[in-house]
This record gives C-alpha cells, structure tokens and sequence, in this order.
C-alpha cells in the first residue's frame, strides 16, 4: 500500500446500497451513513473520487443490486479510473466477485473496508492478533467458489491432507489451523489482563472506561483528564487499543480512566467476537462514560448504536445488567454548539468540551459521585499506634469524619466492598 501511495493515489468509490427509505425518520439517515463510508474510506489513505445512495428494492443474489444500477455504476467508475470501489454493504463471496467483473476493479464491502482499518491501527501486540483472528475468520467465510484456482488438485503431505484433497480444502484448513493458534494466544492476553485486573484489585483503585461511538472524542476527553497523550485525530478509529492512565478526583480519590476502542454500527460480526478482550474492561469499569458526539447529525443513532453493543455483551454474558446505574452519558463537543450552556438540558447528561477544557470540572464530580454510590460508609475504632491502618484507610476510602482521643482513633470511612471486606480481615 505504501508504494502505491508514493506512485499515485488510490482512487475509491463509496456506494451505499439502500434499503431502508421508509426507516429516514427513526433510523439512521443515508446521508450520515454514505458520510461515515466516506470517513472510513479515507482513513486509510484512499482518495474518495465518486459517491452514491442506491435504493435497493430488493437484494439480487447475484450482485446485491439491480442490473441498471450496477451497469450505471460502472460507467461512473470507469470514467473516474476507480482503483477500489467500496459498498457499504456486507456482500457474499459471489456478489463481490460478479461486481469485481462488472466494474473492472477490486471491490470491497464493509467488513473487509473495517478490517483493513484495523489492521492500520492496531499497534499493540493484542490488538493486532485481534486483527488476524478477525481477518481469518471473515478469509475463511469467503472460501466458497471465489477464487480461480479452487479445481485444482494436489497431493498432500500430510499435514496438508492426502492426494485428491482440493485447493480450497487445504486452505480452509490452514486457516483453522492458524484460528486455533490464534485464539489459544488472545486466551493468554486475556489471562494476562485478567491478572493485572486482579492486581488493580489490589491497590486498588475504581476503573472508569470510556466508550462510546467512533470519533466522538474518546481518546481527546481521555487526554484532557489525564494529561496523556493518547494519538487523538479527527480520524475513524483512531483508537483500537485499550489505553489506561491514572485519574485524581476532586474527593482526592485515585482512579484508573480506560480508553477503549470505538463502536460504530453494524460492526462485524467477526469483530465483535475478536474484541472482546478489549471490551473486557468496561465489563470490569466501576463506572462506564458513555461519550457522544453532541455536534453530529446522527448523534440520537450513535447513541442507540452503542448502546445495542453494551446490550449485546449483557446477553453473552460478559457485562452485568445493570451497567446503566453505572454509566454517565457525556456530551462532548460542546465547542462546536456554542458551549457548554447550550447542552445542559439534556436530562442527567454532563455536557462538556475536550478541546477548551469546559465542563471537565463537572464530569469529574459526577464521576465522584457514581463511585461514591456504590460504595459503603463505615466506623472504625482503632489505636493511635495503629497508623499503617490509617494511613491505608485514607489511601483507599474516602474519610468522612474522624476524632482523636488519647486512647482511640474513631473514622467514618466511605469505602469500596470489596475494600471493606480486605480492611475487615486484617
């Protein structure tokens, strides 16, 4: 890809096909969604030269679209020289070879453009077996009477399959083969996070996981907090890795911010398993910002899209039911309509701004408030000897209340259970 970008740009078309008119005033409109096909094209590298919204009536097994259209189309793509023609659509092996033939170039549906996004990102050693496994598992899917060379025959050599077993086959095992390897490893990440998760624990400190859909400005809000700098661009999918750094709150509570990867709609089905490491740790969040992109036209979707993940996670089983108490919706970019002022209204939700800083002081208020509600109050009486104690009360719980005699100490200590209980043993 880098040497063809230093030769030309690769020029792309991004074709939306249709099929939900009637759906423009409750659903997503398809303005904003060719407009978000667009912004995944472009975010790796390719040049978007044509554009266009076709109303499909029906799906044709053959080419997903209607003869006319697909013959109209070519005529546009040819006379823009398209070197990569996008349908942000999922299509079968079949449908993408007869458009490939139709139009005269490579073409590439919406899984495989989302794919290739993320093989760019992904810059973690997790992250990018994520990538492969999800890769492989869509390769294998399009195994089916797509490539020229399946009639082939060829003799085995045993871990290849024996005489007569055909191309395909031996592919498909290959690739089953590299899926186990693949799994087995991501098993050992998880082992690994689950492992510094338990040592969290033991500090420990509240997690607070940022989510949201992409490009609503996770990673900017997560940089703003923390001071870090996490690569934030006005770019989809700037963020596939997940990012951790320490957060004051003004209780004087120490916590954890997670930055995660972002949702978008209609995420692939082979993405949404490979990533379920990354998901894991709003599963583990004491606390869950939902962020959103308040300035965009499609923000009430955005928020329904992510929202139908988290749902999605409480029915396999990885995320509890009542995520909801724990999550707080921020409404960012409040820059872009005229402040913070302006959003207020919006129900419980904390408006802010990530670029000018507005409205932080809030959310880390809020934030303080949802841990300090799942947290409970407790007396103690201790020695004045005891300060290891103390000291540990004051590191891992929030003093309320607290008076010395000569030969007592008495705290009333708002604390964590699971800190309670730890305290409670000793």
């Amino acid at each position: 890809m880098a040497e063809q970008d230093q030769a030309a740009p690769v020029r792309a078309a991004v074709i939306l096909p249709w099929e939900r008119p009637e759906r423009h005033e409750a659903g997503r409109a398809a303005e904003a969604r060719l407009a978000e096909a667009v912004g995944l094209t472009a975010s790796i590298g390719l040049v978007v030269v044509h554009t266009a919204i076709l109303p499909l009536r029906a799906q044709r097994p053959a080419t997903l679209m209607g003869a006319g259209q697909v013959e109209g189309q070519g005529v546009f793509i040819k006379d823009a020289e398209v070197d990569v023609a996008v349908v942000d659509a999922q299509l079968t092996p079949v449908q993408q070879r007869n458009l490939e033939k139709a139009w005269g170039c490579k073409v590439i549906d919406r899984t495989g453009l989302i794919l290739d996004i993320f093989g760019e990102r992904a810059a973690t050693s997790e992250g990018s077996l994520q990538v492969e496994l999800a890769h492989l598992e869509y390769q294998r899917s399009r195994l089916v009477r797509s490539w020229t060379h399946l009639e082939r025959q060829r003799g085995g050599f045993g871990f290849l399959g024996g005489p007569g077993e055909t191309q395909i086959e031996a592919d498909r095992r290959m690739i089953g083969d590299r899926i186990v390897l693949l799994k087995k490893e991501l098993e050992q990440v998880r082992r690994t996070r689950g492992l510094h998760r338990s040592a969290r624990k033991r500090v420990p400190f509240p997690v607070v996981a940022l989510v949201g859909y992409t490009n609503a400005g996770k990673s900017t809000l997560f940089n703003a907090l923390t001071g870090a700098e996490v690569m934030a661009k006005d770019q989809l999918f700037a963020t596939l890795d997940p990012t951790m750094r320490g957060l004051r709150l003004p209780s004087g509570r120490q916590t954890i911010l997670s930055d995660t990867v972002g949702f978008i709609s209609e995420l692939p089905t082979e993405l949404v398993a490979a990533f379920r490491a990354t998901l894991e740790e709003v599963a583990e969040a004491d606390v869950i910002l939902h962020i959103r992109d308040a300035a965009h036209p499609d923000s009430a979707s955005q928020r329904a899209d992510v929202i139908s993940v988290l749902d999605g996670m409480v029915k396999d089983g990885t995320l509890d039911e009542d995520w909801r108490r724990r999550s707080i919706e921020v409404l960012n970019k409040a820059d872009l309509l005229g402040g913070v002022a302006g959003l207020e209204a919006r129900g419980d939700a904390v408006a802010v701004s990530a670029i000018t800083g507005e409205g932080l002081d809030t959310l880390k208020a809020a934030i303080d408030v949802r841990i300090a509600e799942g947290m409970a109050v407790a007396d103690y009486e201790l020695a004045p000897e005891d300060g290891a104690r103390l000291a540990w009360l004051y590191q891992h719980g929030e003093v309320l209340a607290r008076a010395d005699t000569e030969s007592t100490i008495r705290v009333t200590v708002r604390l964590r259970p699971e800190d309670r209980a730890r305290f409670e043993r000793v």
